[in-house]
Formats: structure tokens, sequence, C-alpha cells
């Protein structure tokens, strides 16, 4: 057996209280569980510590050259240590569209406090996330995670129809989330939020164009293949000119989610994260509605 780090911090703690009961309470051990760490560092090293009294406590000679030398290595350990938890990156996966003011919000909190923040545009994060390429993923489209995720709502998101500029939907008044239901939809499969069960009574003869990511799904509908809803961070963020994003009044809402691996457990940074990223508001995210 070699010494090890948990022997040398046994003894500079033993060495500083000079004391078995106080120096085993420092270090949230019992008094025979810390003598035998240190009479198994006097094996490893071939050499006696501490001079047996019951009279005092004193070290050998090995004992303070061990303790000066200890002293350093543990500080030395310690810093860089520190240091490497301070360069820690977090990766953040999205396939859509970031929320603006939330991810600025906890970015800047988390870099505060030395670590950084890694973003990824993938159009399936949490399978990523799942397959250990990622840390996180904000997603948006209600699934069913693998049993090593899990997941919380941050928000939600306000809801927009988007049709082709060419549609008789682009120019007509008042329109209704059922209103939309007769119409073509297309359906982004890996990672859109809304498709034929968005509506309360699904038409089973609809018909459903179906896609795997954000681009091909703005083409489609400016291709007038189709009508869809999105949240609407997309009118600004995503415009395009053959697409018309309308304002639906009782749409229902979009879920705004995180998802992070529980098996393992996340490592200090990636749970430092996520103690920020669940408590941080965006204005764009309905409060009543946070997890």
């Amino acid at each position: 057996m070699d010494l090890e780090l948990r022997h040398l911090r046994a003894f500079v703690v033993l060495s500083e209280e000079r004391n078995y009961t106080r120096a085993a309470a420092r270090l949230h051990t019992t008094q025979p569980s810390l003598t035998r760490t240190v009479q198994q560092a006097e094996r490893i090293l071939d050499c006696r510590l501490i001079e047996r009294s019951a009279r005092r406590f004193a070290l050998t000679a090995e004992g303070e050259y061990l303790l000066a030398a200890a002293t350093r290595i543990i500080a030395e350990a310690d810093a860089v240590t520190a240091d490497l938890r301070l360069r820690a990156r977090v990766s953040v996966g999205f396939s859509w569209l970031l929320p603006d003011d939330w991810f600025t919000e906890v970015r800047t909190r988390f870099e505060a406090l030395g670590g950084r923040v890694g973003i990824h545009r993938i159009d399936d994060p949490v399978a990523a996330v799942a397959a250990g390429r990622i840390d996180i993923a904000l997603y948006r489209k209600d699934i069913r995670l693998p049993a090593t995720l899990t997941s919380r709502i941050i928000g939600t998101e306000r809801r927009v129809a988007a049709v082709s500029n060419r549609s008789t939907l682009a120019t007509t008044p008042g329109l209704r989330w059922r209103d939309l239901a007769p119409y073509p939809l297309v359906v982004n499969t890996v990672s859109g939020t809304t498709d034929e069960s968005s509506w309360a009574t699904a038409d089973p003869a609809r018909e459903i164009v179906t896609c795997t990511n954000f681009d091909e799904w703005i083409e489609l509908i400016a291709a007038d293949r189709g009508i869809g809803a999105v949240p609407e961070l997309a009118r600004v963020r995503a415009p395009h000119p053959g697409v018309a994003y309308l304002d639906i009044p009782d749409a229902p809402a979009s879920a705004l989610r995180l998802a992070w691996r529980t098996r393992p457990a996340p490592g200090r940074s990636v749970q430092s994260f996520l103690d920020i990223a669940l408590n941080a508001p965006d204005p764009r995210i309905r409060p009543d509605a946070r997890g």
C-alpha cells in the first residue's frame, strides 16, 4: 500500500490538535479509526511518527519532517483542486433557441463562481445527455426520459401559430386554437412542441407532414405544406420571409425543461449550475408555471 492524502491529512490534523479525540472530531471520524490510519502510515513509512507516551503528545524527528512535508503537499493539492474546479466547464445542449434573458442570468451567475459554460446546438439534446456527450439538455418536447435522466420544468412559453404568407390564415382575424385543427400540420418529431395531440379532439384523417429539425420545419411552413405552432421567441429570433407568426389567444403554452443525468450523479459543477438554473427567472417565462 502507498501513502495517500488521507494519511497525510489525518497526521497533520492530529499534529495540530495534539489530541486524538479532538482530531477525530475535526476529521469527522472515530478515535479508533484515526489511530488505525496513523499506525498504517507508520507501517507504510517504516518509522515511528509519534512518541508513545501517556504524559504528553510529541512527534519524533521523522514525524516533524513528515509534518512539514505533508503540510506543503496538502496545500499544493488543495490549490490544484480549487484551480481545476474553477476551470470546470458545464456543457448545455439545446435544439432550438435559448431563452436569452434566462440563460444570460444563469451563465453570468455561474461564471461569477469561476465555472464556464459551453453551449451546443444539437437536434436531440436529451439523447446527447443520455449518451454522456453533454451535461444538461434544454428542451421543449414532452417525451419519456431514459431511467438514468431526470428533468424539471423551468417555466412555460406562450405559443404562436406559424403559417405560410401565402395561406389565407395569414390574414384571417380572430383566429382561435380550434380553428387550426382542420389544416395539415407540420410536426418536428425530434424537438417540436406541437403535434396532433396538442388539440383536444384529434382528427385521425388530418394530414401530418413530418421533419426532424427546426430548419426543415420552417421551410415546410414557408412552402405552405401545412401549419405549425412554436414558442413566441421564434417571432424575434427566427423570422422567415415566407412565414407569418400569428397570435392565438387560447393557444396552449409550451413547457421549457432541463434534463440531466442522475446515474451517475452529477458532478459538483453540474450541480452548482443546476442550483442556479432551476431558480433563475426569465421575463418571458411565466413564473406561476415554474417547477
